[in-house]
């Protein structure tokens, strides 16, 4: 029987048309699992992706993080999901060498708790992607991420990360110290952090021999820290490739740095590989299978650790952290004072010299003048003014006309809130005066000479002034004298002021002997061998040898 042409051809128009639309469907289905990994992954991950941004699809779907931004006082805080009281949290600070991996590593401590497996081809991001160069430091701010809502999806307990600006990106110890100044701002802000449970070291597996850049960066990092926290610090080893990382164990053991110690009395370290967002290819699937393995197991070994720990006040941290900043004023304070003093004291030399050459003239001409090199204070304009929440300038004390917190000074709008007022009280101007009598602007003390032409009378008058009767009977020489020897003691009070801070260091900080007290070093050497104070020099050049 022939064919009707007519019944065939549409009869293959709806098979044409039948097959365009399962493979429409077909296409759909796999734009869908190309997105989110897998057929089912839409749903398990709704919530989470409705509020994220696609950054890559394919093989693995790259998602972008929106978390609530807070620009607080002292940190910047991002938040993901909800707070619920009734459930427990854990606290980690993250610190490290600029470019360690600390922000990979955030973000696979974000996939690892809400329970994200290798099979469902995506991977979520909390950290925003800057455009910098790897030179750069990719956080400028000390930063707060909190991870609320998944407790239970993979942790019994909620995340909060601190991450810290990365150290060693300049060679300038003193912008490694606002390091310092940021975390003390944070742990005494009202929303700041009081608590830790774990201190993570990130640091590379790769070539991490103990160079004397990483030293000096293990040293600015232990610096930090009161002696309470030693066993909750431990080693974060990133671009791993799993084995045992000897060049970063022996590193740490060289450095004696104080943490915690596992079974085998080595710092505990845990392993992460840094690639579980590297787009997967045939070529590579393998490789970087094994490389999210080794991340999930450091992953499944930390967190139990943070089970484990003992939480930490940081009460000891924020002593280690403002007597670093009070060590550091107190030095800068006593240096001007010890300029102030010598000049002082060349002063009355060129007086005294003058006396002794010219003492016949003198007694019969008491309006015989002689040139000396004066010494005054002024002032001088400095940088500073309002930066947000920040008042950057310097605390004075008009009474001693000393420089008590200049430069460093930026949390406190006035001076009774500056770190080195304590209980209403400068700890760093000369007579220790009240609040009251400090000042918070843009300009500091500066100590200056002048030529000037002093008659004998008025060198009497001045250098009698507010001395006692028994004084005033003595000659001009001798005045200078006695106002010689009491500069002399006023030095060396200033110079054990200082000395007592950098014990006071030794005895609550793990590392006393940090790149920020080391830079002051030298001239409290110099000025104490200039006393002949052998036994602090030799004390004070211990700790320079131990940091050279």
């Amino acid at each position: 029987m022939a064919s009707d042409p007519q019944k065939i051809g549409s009869t293959e128009r709806k098979l044409s048309s039948s097959k365009s639309k399962a493979e429409t469907e077909e296409e759909k289905s796999q734009h869908v699992q190309g997105h989110t990994g897998t057929a089912n992954i839409s749903s398990r991950y709704n919530n989470i992706i409705s509020k994220s941004n696609l950054i890559h699809s394919g093989p693995l779907s790259v998602y972008q993080l929106r978390p609530k931004k807070e620009k607080l006082e002292s940190f910047t805080k991002m938040t993901v999901g909800e707070k619920n009281l009734d459930k427990t949290n854990r606290t980690i600070l993250l610190v490290g060498e600029t470019g360690a991996g600390k922000s990979t590593l955030i973000n696979a401590l974000f996939n690892y708790s809400i329970g994200v497996k290798w099979e469902e081809k995506v991977w979520f991001q909390i950290i925003e992607e800057e455009k910098r160069s790897q030179s750069e430091s990719q956080t400028s701010d000390v930063i707060v991420y909190e991870i609320f809502g998944f407790e239970d999806k993979n942790l019994p307990y909620s995340l909060s990360i601190i991450d810290t600006p990365g150290f060693g990106c300049t060679k300038k110890p003193k912008d490694d110290g606002k390091v310092s100044e940021k975390l003390f701002q944070l742990f005494q802000s009202e929303d700041g952090v009081y608590k830790v449970h774990a201190v993570g070291l990130v640091m590379k597996a790769t070539g991490n021999r103990l160079s004397e850049r990483l030293k000096y960066i293990l040293d600015s990092v232990m610096s930090l820290f009161g002696k309470n926290l030693e066993e909750n610090i431990v080693a974060l080893i990133t671009h791993s490739d799993g084995v045992k990382p000897k060049n970063v164990l022996e590193a740490l053991e060289t450095a004696n740095i104080k943490c915690a110690k596992n079974q085998k009395y080595e710092p505990a370290h845990f392993l992460f590989d840094n690639q579980q967002n590297t787009l997967r290819t045939k070529d590579n699937n393998c490789a970087l299978e094994a490389a999210w393995r080794v991340t999930e197991r450091g992953m499944s070994q930390f967190t139990q650790f943070l089970k484990e720990s003992k939480p930490q006040k940081l009460k000891k941290t924020v002593e280690v952290l403002k007597e670093r900043i009070t060590l550091t004023a107190c030095i800068q304070n006593l240096e001007d004072r010890i300029k102030q003093t010598e000049l002082k004291q060349r002063e009355i030399k060129q007086i005294q010299e003058a006396l002794q050459k010219h003492e016949g003239e003198m007694k019969q001409n008491e309006n015989f003048t002689v040139e000396v090199d004066e010494v005054y204070k002024d002032k001088q304009n400095v940088d500073g003014g309002m930066w947000l929440f920040f008042y950057q300038g310097a605390v004075c004390c008009k009474v001693c006309e000393e420089n008590c917190h200049y430069p460093g000074c930026t949390k406190a709008w006035y001076p009774k809130h500056c770190e080195v007022i304590k209980d209403g009280c400068c700890t760093v101007c000369t007579n220790k005066c009240p609040a009251s009598d400090h000042v918070k602007e843009n300009w500091i003390y500066v100590t200056k000479t002048k030529k000037v032409q002093k008659t004998v009378q008025e060198m009497k008058e001045k250098y009698e002034k507010n001395k006692s009767e028994s004084h005033k009977k003595l000659s001009l020489l001798e005045n200078l004298k006695k106002e010689m020897d009491q500069l002399t003691a006023e030095k060396s009070q200033f110079l054990d002021e200082s000395y007592q801070h950098v014990v006071r260091l030794e005895e609550i900080a793990l590392k006393a002997d940090s790149a920020s007290t080391i830079v002051h070093l030298d001239f409290l050497i110099e000025k104490m061998k200039e006393r002949g104070d052998t036994e602090k020099v030799q004390k004070l050049e211990e700790m320079k040898k131990q940091r050279e």
